[in-house]
């Protein structure tokens, strides 16, 4: 069920309805994982069975470790042999967990570059195609309960005894397919409150997923025509025009992805739920290291507690920080996709914070020695503008379909130099006419407008909840009524799919 359909605009208000009428609290958190089993079930019924049995293996995995760690507390006040089954029990478990997720995720991947690899050496090898589905959201739910078993063997989180609201935790189906990849000590706790309804709270809530909506429907869809034009026909492309769609499809990915997780954070708040925030106005960064620090934020976060600070983090020698950096941007680009193109993807981001961390007392000596004040505005905004295409770069092996495709979309950016395609009309040949096509650059502008206001610490949200009710309420309803005019539809309304549901 995606959040932009019809069936989730009938669910979400049932939901919610029933929710806040159930005065019982176990009976509400049971109306809750009914809901978001059935959320799930909406795209493979079959599937609902892995994540019930991931989540029966951690639930008891957190409980056996508890138990574990209490036992070697007391054999070492009693100066006994330290046992070691907590690190058994979380060892078990990850290698399961993540055996689960390789099958279903990488199996063909692994086959198929086996097969390359030998037939790059002169040996023909032949694996037949494994015909294994990915489940929606795997990557999501998996990395969730993960986080939650070494929270437990760190001793930062306590084992959950209650496994109605463990179950919650882990399939909460405002978030469960792509995210926030959230934390136990953020909302596991939120499951034992009763909360009350307060119409100030579902009005802010609202306001979210309307925002996430208009992101999502009005800007990704509609720019989503241009790129999939440009990369599905990269060959008859040169010049401007892919490198136009190439920096559109940043706006698409981060219009989809951040839409996403506004609607879910929003959906959330109408139920007094707080997830954590996933983007904050990545593109304002000024550097690449900046940038991951803003996007997708519960999963670089996760890397950073669970791999990044494990393998030694920055605590160390120069080499071995550049070496973690490479390490956790090569897995986050795999966990991604099944393809080398990801792979690429995040080594590239990894290399360019590498190569900025290298290059820093360098430019810190030429900025110095020209007497440029760093905090300019203008010094600013050049960072910003370099950060941005660096990103762009990278997003193009994210978007092609493979290695081969993504070098001969960069080449094509060089092929000619055609300044014209921006006046000739050109452009209203793409997949856009005239009107659409400005009207993805102005609702592009309103983005930005939106993203720089947060940045300078303006709630647009408080600010208009201290307006009188009749302008509240007549900017929410031109809100709807823009969302539905300018929204982008498919034939019978076939909603878009979100690009990280592939992950």
């Amino acid at each position: 069920m995606l959040f932009n359909s019809l069936s989730y605009l009938i669910f979400f208000p049932c939901v919610v309805f029933l929710y806040y009428i159930t005065p019982w609290q176990k009976v509400r958190n049971l109306l809750l994982l009914a809901a978001s089993y059935y959320f799930y079930m909406c795209w493979d019924p079959r599937f609902i069975l892995l994540m019930l049995g991931c989540t029966v293996i951690t639930y008891f995995d957190a409980i056996f470790i508890d138990i574990a760690k209490r036992e070697e507390a007391a054999h070492v006040e009693q100066e006994k042999r330290h046992t070691g089954k907590a690190t058994l029990y979380i060892t078990v478990t990850l290698v399961f967990m993540f055996s689960v997720l390789a099958w279903f995720k990488y199996a063909n991947f692994l086959t198929e570059s086996i097969v390359a690899i030998a037939s790059s050496v002169g040996i023909p090898i032949s694996i037949p195609k494994l015909n294994v589905a990915l489940p929606v959201g795997i990557s999501f739910f998996t990395f969730q309960s993960l986080s939650y078993d070494i929270d437990v063997y760190r001793g930062t989180t306590k084992a959950e005894k209650n496994f109605l609201r463990y179950a919650l935790f882990v399939s909460f189906f405002p978030q469960l397919v792509a995210g926030p990849i959230e934390r136990s000590n953020n909302l596991l706790k939120q499951f034992e409150d009763k909360h009350a309804f307060r119409s100030e709270q579902v009005v802010r809530g609202m306001m979210l997923m309307l925002w996430g909506f208009f992101m999502k429907i009005v800007i990704a869809d509609r720019v989503a025509v241009i790129v999939d034009q440009v990369y599905n026909y990269h060959t008859a492309y040169e010049g401007l025009i892919p490198m136009i769609a190439t920096a559109l499809f940043a706006i698409q990915i981060y219009c989809d992805f951040n839409g996403y997780t506004t609607i879910a954070i929003g959906s959330a708040e109408v139920m007094g739920f707080h997830l954590m925030k996933n983007f904050e106005q990545p593109y304002l960064s000024t550097s690449v290291a900046e940038f991951w620090r803003r996007w997708h934020i519960s999963l670089t976060s996760w890397f950073r507690d669970y791999i990044y600070f494990p393998l030694g983090g920055s605590r160390c020698a120069k080499w071995k920080k550049y070496r973690n950096i490479m390490i956790v941007f090569l897995i986050s680009g795999l966990w991604h996709g099944a393809n080398w193109t990801y792979v690429v993807w995040g080594g590239l981001n990894g290399a360019m914070q590498v190569i900025g961390d290298l290059f820093r007392p360098i430019r810190k000596k030429i900025t110095a020695a020209l007497k440029v004040n760093p905090d300019a505005f203008g010094v600013q905004l050049m960072k910003g503008i370099l950060t941005f295409i660096l990103v762009d770069f990278a997003w193009t092996f994210f978007r092609a379909a493979t290695i081969n495709e993504a070098f001969a979309i960069i080449r094509s950016w060089f092929a000619v130099f055609n300044p014209w395609v921006l006046f000739d009309g050109t452009l209203y040949t793409l997949g856009l006419n005239m009107t659409d096509f400005w009207l993805m650059v102005l609702s592009i502008l309103v983005l930005l407008g939106v993203d720089v206001m947060h940045a300078r610490g303006i709630s647009i949200r408080q600010s208009l909840l201290k307006q009188p009710v009749l302008v509240r309420w007549a900017v929410y309803y031109a809100a709807i009524l823009a969302i539905l005019v300018f929204g982008v539809y498919g034939p019978g309304y076939n909603a878009a799919n979100f690009i990280y549901f592939q992950f």
